[in-house]
Protein backbone atom coordinates (compact mmCIF):
# COMPACT_ATOMS: atom_id res chain seq x y z
CA UNK A 1 0.00 0.00 0.00
CA UNK A 2 2.89 2.38 0.71
CA UNK A 3 4.06 2.18 -2.93
CA UNK A 4 0.59 3.11 -4.23
CA UNK A 5 0.33 5.94 -1.71
CA UNK A 6 3.75 7.27 -2.77
CA UNK A 7 2.72 7.06 -6.44
CA UNK A 8 -0.43 9.08 -5.72
CA UNK A 9 1.42 11.71 -3.73
CA UNK A 10 4.10 11.97 -6.43
CA UNK A 11 1.41 12.34 -9.11
CA UNK A 12 -0.26 15.16 -7.14
CA UNK A 13 3.06 16.90 -6.50
CA UNK A 14 4.12 16.53 -10.13
CA UNK A 15 0.91 18.20 -11.28
CA UNK A 16 1.58 21.14 -8.96
CA UNK A 17 5.16 21.44 -10.22
CA UNK A 18 4.19 21.53 -13.88
CA UNK A 19 4.65 17.87 -14.79
CA UNK A 20 1.92 15.43 -15.77
CA UNK A 21 0.39 13.02 -13.27
CA UNK A 22 1.71 9.98 -15.21
CA UNK A 23 5.19 11.54 -15.06
CA UNK A 24 4.85 11.80 -11.29
CA UNK A 25 3.76 8.18 -10.99
CA UNK A 26 6.60 7.00 -13.23
CA UNK A 27 9.11 9.08 -11.29
CA UNK A 28 7.96 7.61 -7.97
CA UNK A 29 8.24 4.06 -9.35
CA UNK A 30 11.72 4.73 -10.74
CA UNK A 31 12.89 6.53 -7.60
CA UNK A 32 11.86 3.76 -5.21
CA UNK A 33 12.92 0.84 -7.45
CA UNK A 34 15.69 -1.41 -6.17
CA UNK A 35 16.78 -2.01 -9.78
CA UNK A 36 16.33 0.41 -12.64
CA UNK A 37 13.03 -0.41 -14.38
CA UNK A 38 12.43 -0.46 -18.11
CA UNK A 39 9.47 1.23 -19.76
CA UNK A 40 7.79 -2.16 -20.08
CA UNK A 41 8.20 -2.78 -16.35
CA UNK A 42 6.64 0.62 -15.62
CA UNK A 43 3.67 -0.19 -17.87
CA UNK A 44 3.12 -3.47 -16.01
CA UNK A 45 3.61 -2.00 -12.53
CA UNK A 46 1.59 1.20 -12.92
CA UNK A 47 -1.12 0.00 -15.28
CA UNK A 48 -0.52 2.95 -17.61
CA UNK A 49 -0.56 2.65 -21.38
CA UNK A 50 2.76 2.35 -23.21
CA UNK A 51 2.20 5.75 -24.84
CA UNK A 52 1.51 7.38 -21.44
CA UNK A 53 4.70 5.88 -20.03
CA UNK A 54 6.75 6.92 -23.08
CA UNK A 55 5.43 10.48 -22.89
CA UNK A 56 6.04 10.63 -19.14
CA UNK A 57 9.61 9.35 -19.52
CA UNK A 58 10.32 11.91 -22.24
CA UNK A 59 8.97 14.61 -19.93
CA UNK A 60 11.08 13.41 -16.99
CA UNK A 61 14.20 13.21 -19.16
CA UNK A 62 13.53 16.74 -20.43
CA UNK A 63 13.48 17.99 -16.85
CA UNK A 64 16.65 16.01 -16.03
CA UNK A 65 14.84 13.99 -13.37
CA UNK A 66 15.63 10.59 -14.87
CA UNK A 67 18.51 9.24 -16.86
CA UNK A 68 18.88 6.23 -19.11
CA UNK A 69 21.09 3.24 -18.44
CA UNK A 70 21.80 0.46 -20.88
CA UNK A 71 22.79 -3.10 -20.17
CA UNK A 72 25.22 -4.73 -22.61
CA UNK A 73 23.37 -7.23 -24.80
CA UNK A 74 19.94 -5.82 -23.91
CA UNK A 75 18.14 -3.43 -26.26
CA UNK A 76 15.90 -2.02 -23.52
CA UNK A 77 16.50 1.26 -21.77
CA UNK A 78 16.47 1.27 -17.97
CA UNK A 79 15.67 4.42 -16.02
CA UNK A 80 17.22 5.81 -12.87
CA UNK A 81 16.51 8.84 -10.71
CA UNK A 82 18.73 10.67 -8.23
CA UNK A 83 18.45 8.85 -4.89
CA UNK A 84 18.86 11.99 -2.76
CA UNK A 85 15.68 14.09 -2.37
CA UNK A 86 17.85 17.22 -2.14
CA UNK A 87 19.26 16.49 -5.61
CA UNK A 88 15.69 16.17 -6.87
CA UNK A 89 14.85 19.54 -5.32
CA UNK A 90 17.89 21.11 -7.00
CA UNK A 91 16.73 19.86 -10.40
CA UNK A 92 13.13 20.97 -9.89
CA UNK A 93 14.18 24.44 -8.69
CA UNK A 94 16.44 24.95 -11.71
CA UNK A 95 13.73 23.85 -14.13
CA UNK A 96 11.00 25.97 -12.53
CA UNK A 97 13.26 29.02 -12.67
CA UNK A 98 14.18 28.30 -16.29
CA UNK A 99 10.72 27.31 -17.54
CA UNK A 100 8.47 29.61 -15.53
CA UNK A 101 10.11 32.61 -13.90
CA UNK A 102 12.72 33.60 -16.48
CA UNK A 103 10.26 33.77 -19.44
CA UNK A 104 7.85 35.95 -17.45
CA UNK A 105 10.67 38.24 -16.40
CA UNK A 106 11.76 38.52 -20.05
CA UNK A 107 8.21 39.35 -21.17
CA UNK A 108 7.83 41.98 -18.45
CA UNK A 109 11.08 43.67 -19.49
CA UNK A 110 9.39 44.47 -22.82
CA UNK A 111 6.43 46.17 -21.12
CA UNK A 112 6.56 49.90 -20.53
CA UNK A 113 6.04 51.20 -17.03
CA UNK A 114 7.71 51.27 -13.67
CA UNK A 115 5.47 48.57 -12.15
CA UNK A 116 6.33 46.12 -14.94
CA UNK A 117 10.03 46.92 -14.58
CA UNK A 118 9.86 46.37 -10.81
CA UNK A 119 8.03 43.07 -11.26
CA UNK A 120 10.53 41.95 -13.92
CA UNK A 121 13.40 42.82 -11.58
CA UNK A 122 11.80 40.85 -8.73
CA UNK A 123 11.11 37.79 -10.91
CA UNK A 124 14.64 37.93 -12.28
CA UNK A 125 16.02 38.06 -8.74
CA UNK A 126 13.90 35.09 -7.62
CA UNK A 127 14.91 33.11 -10.71
CA UNK A 128 18.57 33.91 -10.05
CA UNK A 129 18.21 32.93 -6.39
CA UNK A 130 16.60 29.60 -7.36
CA UNK A 131 19.26 28.93 -9.98
CA UNK A 132 21.97 29.74 -7.44
CA UNK A 133 20.48 27.32 -4.92
CA UNK A 134 20.16 24.67 -7.61
CA UNK A 135 23.92 24.84 -8.25
CA UNK A 136 24.73 23.92 -4.64
CA UNK A 137 25.68 20.41 -3.65
CA UNK A 138 22.77 18.51 -2.10
CA UNK A 139 24.20 18.75 1.42
CA UNK A 140 24.85 22.49 1.05
CA UNK A 141 21.32 23.03 -0.28
CA UNK A 142 19.88 21.22 2.74
CA UNK A 143 21.94 23.43 5.04
CA UNK A 144 20.97 26.61 3.17
CA UNK A 145 17.27 25.82 3.40
CA UNK A 146 17.63 24.89 7.07
CA UNK A 147 19.36 28.24 7.66
CA UNK A 148 22.69 26.68 8.57
CA UNK A 149 25.99 27.93 7.13
CA UNK A 150 27.53 25.82 4.36
CA UNK A 151 30.74 23.89 5.03
CA UNK A 152 32.92 26.55 3.47
CA UNK A 153 31.08 29.36 5.19
CA UNK A 154 31.20 28.39 8.85
CA UNK A 155 30.61 31.24 11.22
CA UNK A 156 33.56 32.19 13.37
CA UNK A 157 33.14 32.46 17.10
CA UNK A 158 33.83 35.89 18.51
CA UNK A 159 36.57 36.15 21.06
CA UNK A 160 35.70 37.82 24.31
CA UNK A 161 37.65 40.93 25.07
CA UNK A 162 39.68 40.96 28.25
CA UNK A 163 38.69 43.73 30.66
Amino acid sequence: MAAQELDGIAADLAARLGLSRPAGRCFAAIWRAAQAPSAEALVAELGLSRSNVSTALKELRGWGLVSVERVPGDRREYFTAPPDPWDILRIVMAERARRDLAPFADRLRNVDGEAAADLAKMLGAVAGWMEGLSRLQASDLAQAIAGEPAEGGKKKKKKKKAR
